[in-house]
């Protein structure tokens, strides 16, 4: 990985994106600051699996809270201590 300044990266981009065609990572600056990188195509990208990540979270969220509702239309109740017990049932 490279750190380059604003004005470098732009002088120097081809450059650039021939380092990151052979699978390096080019960190982009300005005054300092990270503002952009530059990664090979086909690589992970942070941003998007985090995104993945709270969307899946969100979902499961929502079947809990409609497993809820459901129990409690039902007249079933569990108490924090029902819960806890049925997670450990088998661990011991």
């Amino acid at each position: 990985m490279i750190t380059v300044g604003a004005f470098e990266a732009k002088t120097k981009f081809s450059e650039l994106l021939d380092r990151v065609a052979g699978g390096e990572e080019v960190i982009v600056t300005r005054h300092g600051k990270t503002v952009a990188r530059i990664v090979p195509e086909g690589l992970p990208d942070p941003a998007a699996e985090r995104r993945a990540r709270e969307a899946k979270a969100a979902e499961i969220l929502a079947d809990i809270k409609r497993v809820r509702e459901m129990l409690r239309a039902q007249g079933v109740h569990f108490t924090v201590d029902d819960i806890i017990s049925a997670r450990d049932e088998g661990r011991r």
